[in-house]
């Protein structure tokens, strides 16, 4: 016992040191949060406040109705919703895919499409632009929401790829062998197999799939032309063009349209820590 009690006496400034670094760094990413939350509750014509407020005297609850009707948020939010649930499944199942079909390759080959992701990953998605726009202007896409599903059939990113491809290169061969044994083809491999040991890495790639095309804000401006066809960054753009000197208003339509972000953070978080805390081949 008195061991003990040294040794947590021991261990004690070591953890408090931690604890106190996690809380800077929390502190640091939620300090811009609080002051979107707090600057929204504000009422329209106040200036702001040039000391740190915790939360505003008079709270005003109408900047989020005003936000909502003033930009169209509703039709906004069910295209966003649209995009998102189209785009995040296609690119899980895409890059999921070409991972585990990199990963059964010869060492050779298998390096060869990995210098070639990263080439792919290195270039500027300013370069892309053109070709994709005479792409789908030619298939017949042009102010079409699919226009903005259609990256996904490539997996989105080579980014993801290669996440997938990571994770499959982690699980012993011996166990692909045991199922090609057994009878099981590739996709049987892939589905019963190295998809259920991937659930991190699915989740990871759901949620970073889920923010880049809930904010996605390039894309609408090339490819929509109806504005009932926006997305919820543009409807932000509409509140700036209409006052860009109403704080409360903006930062409103900033909480409506970082709230779904954040709720899956959090979400993904407590799911991914609980399924990569788990014992098994991802999980040592």
């Amino acid at each position: 016992m008195p061991n003990s009690a040294g040794s947590r006496h021991l261990r004690w400034p070591r953890d408090s040191w931690r604890v106190l670094v996690a809380l800077a760094a929390a502190a640091l990413f939620l300090a811009p949060i609080a002051f979107m939350l707090t600057t929204s509750l504000r009422q329209i014509g106040v200036p702001l406040s040039r000391q740190l407020e915790v939360f505003p005297e008079s709270p005003s609850w109408d900047n989020y109705p005003a936000a909502f009707d003033l930009a169209g948020m509703g039709q906004s939010a069910l295209n966003s919703a649209f995009v998102v649930v189209l785009a995040v499944p296609l690119t899980i199942v895409v890059a999921s895919l070409a991972g585990f079909a990199m990963s059964q390759l010869p060492q050779r080959a298998r390096l060869a499409l990995t210098l070639i992701s990263f080439a792919v990953l290195m270039t500027p998605v300013t370069a892309v632009w053109l070709p994709r726009f005479v792409l789908f202007k030619e298939a017949g896409l042009l102010d079409s929401r699919l226009a903005l599903v259609a990256p996904a059939l490539g997996g989105t990113s080579p980014f993801f790829v290669l996440l997938f491809l990571w994770t499959f290169l982690r699980i012993p061969s011996d166990v692909y062998e045991s199922a090609r044994l057994d009878g099981a083809g590739a996709l049987r491999v892939w589905a019963g197999i190295a998809m259920p040991l991937a659930r991190p890495t699915i989740i990871a790639v759901g949620m970073l799939a889920f923010i880049a095309y809930w904010g996605n804000f390039i894309d609408p401006l090339l490819y929509l032309r109806s504005p009932e066809k926006m997305t919820l960054p543009y409807s932000l753009q509409i509140l700036y063009q209409l006052d860009a000197t109403n704080w409360p208003l903006l930062m409103a339509g900033a909480v409506l349209v970082t709230a779904p972000v954040l709720l899956v953070f959090v979400v993904a978080q407590r799911s991914f820590l609980q399924q990569f805390g788990e014992q098994g081949w991802l999980g040592r």
